[in-house]
Order: C-alpha cells, then sequence, then structure tokens
C-alpha cells in the first residue's frame, strides 16, 4: 500500500453546523474548540447555528473553518490513521502546518483569524469575485485572462478547471469571453478576489504579523500552494506569499503521487478536493471526513 495523505479544505466548503458533531464525539476536538473559543467569543455560535451570510464573510469564515477542517483531522487521529504528509487548499494551508506541527494548534486558530481578517478588508476595498472556469485548457483560460485588465488565473484546481479572481464590473464580459470560447463560468462561494494581486494588502498585513510569530519548520512533510514544494523552514515568507499568488494546487497533488502517495483523505466540510483529486489521479483512493462517522469509517477501511 502507497502512503496516506491529509488534504484541508479551502474557503467556500463551509456551513452552518460544520464541526458540532465532532466537538460532541472527540474531547480533543472540544479542548481546541473550547480554547478557540475563549480567544475569539462567538466563534461556535457562528460554526453551529449562526447565518450563512455571516459565516461567508471571510473574516469569520476563516477562522471557524481552521477549526471545522482541524477537528476532522484529529478525530482521524483519534481512529489511529496517521498521514505521511499534509496539504491545504488555500485557507486549508493553516490547519495542514498546525497539525504537521509548524505551530500549535491553538496559535493556528489566532493565524487563520488575522488572515482572514486581513483579506476580508483587502476584499472590502475592490470590488472582485471569483469563477471557476470548466472546460477549457489552462492555456486558453490564461489567454482570455491576458485580454482582460484585472482578471487573472488563481486556483489551477485540476485538469480542465482553472479559477479566475477579477474586478466585479469585468467579470461579466469575461465570462461571456469563456462561454464564447466553448467553457463554462461557475461563481464560487467566497467574498472577493482571492489569490491575486487584489491580496497585495493584505498579504503584506499577515506577513508583518507572522514576522513576530514563533513558527518552525514542519515536523511532516507539508506542501506549499505557492510553490507547490514541499516546506521547509521559509515557513513565513510563503504563507505571506500564499495569499496573494495562485494556488498550484494539481501540480501538488502530481508531486504527492510521485513521492509515492496513494490515498487521500479530505478534512473538513465537503468533498471538493477529494473529487479534484479523482480528477487528477483516477487510481488515487480518496475519502472525505467531516463526521465522526465519516473519520470511523474511513479508518475502518484503511486499516482493512
Amino acid at each position: 500500500m502507497g502512503k496516506i495523505a491529509f488534504v484541508f479544505a479551502g474557503q467556500g466548503a463551509q456551513h452552518i453546523g460544520m464541526g458540532k458533531e465532532l466537538y460532541e464525539s472527540y474531547p480533543a476536538v472540544k479542548a481546541l474548540f473550547d480554547a478557540a473559543e475563549a480567544r475569539r467569543p462567538g466563534t461556535l455560535a457562528l460554526m453551529f447555528s449562526g447565518d450563512e451570510a455571516d459565516l461567508k464573510k471571510t473574516e469569520n469564515t476563516q477562522p471557524c473553518l481552521y477549526l471545522a477542517d482541524l477537528a476532522a483531522a484529529i478525530a482521524l487521529r483519534e481512529e489511529g490513521i496517521i498521514p505521511e504528509a499534509a496539504a491545504g487548499f488555500s485557507l486549508g494551508e493553516i490547519p495542514a502546518l498546525a497539525f504537521a506541527g509548524a505551530y500549535s494548534e491553538a496559535d493556528g486558530f489566532s493565524l487563520a483569524a488575522i488572515r482572514g481578517e486581513a483579506m476580508g478588508k483587502a476584499a472590502a476595498a475592490v470590488s472582485a469575485s471569483m469563477a471557476a472556469i470548466i472546460k477549457l485548457t489552462n492555456e486558453q483560460v490564461e489567454a482570455l485572462c491576458a485580454q482582460y485588465e484585472d482578471v487573472y488565473p488563481v486556483n489551477y484546481n485540476c485538469p480542465g478547471q482553472l479559477v479566475v479572481s477579477a474586478r466585479a464590473d469585468v467579470m461579466k464580459p469575461f465570462c461571456d469571453a469563456v462561454k464564447a470560447a466553448g467553457g463554462r463560468a461557475l461563481p464560487l462561494n467566497v467574498s472577493g478576489g482571492f489569490h491575486s494581486p487584489f491580496m497585495a494588502s493584505a498579504a503584506e498585513e499577515f506577513g508583518a504579523h507572522l514576522a513576530n510569530c514563533a513558527i518552525g519548520t514542519p515536523a511532516m512533510p507539508a506542501y506549499s500552494n505557492y510553490t507547490a514544494d514541499l516546506y521547509g523552514d521559509e515557513v513565513k515568507s510563503l504563507l505571506e506569499n500564499q495569499i496573494k499568488n495562485p494556488v498550484r494546487w494539481e501540480t501538488i497533488i502530481r508531486r504527492m503521487a510521485d513521492a509515492g502517495f496513494d490515498t487521500f483523505i479530505e478534512c473538513g466540510p465537503g468533498s471538493t478536493l477529494a473529487k479534484l483529486i479523482s480528477k487528477i489521479l483516477p487510481d488515487a483512493r480518496t475519502f472525505s471526513v467531516e463526521t465522526a462517522e465519516q473519520a470511523k469509517t474511513a479508518a475502518q477501511e484503511i486499516q482493512a
């Protein structure tokens, strides 16, 4: 059997109620969540029974999703599944690095909150949005982006799917051009134009905060969105640059496969990453875990 990797869900996967069942099922998850609530009161109420519109706000989404992602990984660990590497998609990189040991789980929550606030401010300063472009090659999408000002290819998800960030007033004509070229544009459930130059101020603000944080080299192999390579001791600069640069997810997954990984467990809400991985590596085993039952089932199948 090949190696096991945990992959951590990114923004857009959030929903009300996420993490609640794991909070009630695993003492280690409850301890993390209670510590987070002490640092940021109101977080758990928003996660468990809040308003979808409030949860969608970037400054709220990121700390809440951090907890939901990490809760799933903790549940899997409690069920006896220990991965040999971790990767996260965008915000998911923050819990991935916490699980990999670059900083404590509690400190990672604070980082997610600060990152969310910085990106929320940057998003409010420029009206921008994101859309997944399907049915076109990366090269076709990149060529279309080059024809417009303030349209950027940002998330290289899988073959035939590339996400763009665009200024709001340019998104419609760009999407019309996508349709004319034979593609399709799917709006994403996010509140800004992430992983693009629109986020330069957020990257600078987050980088200034990281400079004063105790962050080390991950104890477990962890892959960087910015470089698609393994993290070393340059965690702070990579996390800063990640905010304003593309996520190279397809390259990360292919490099993990080259390193012997064939089982990927998505930690957190939804199954977006598992689906992307299945498109990149059709023969890989994938699991999606956001409940205790899913954690137990994945553990039983893997251990068998």
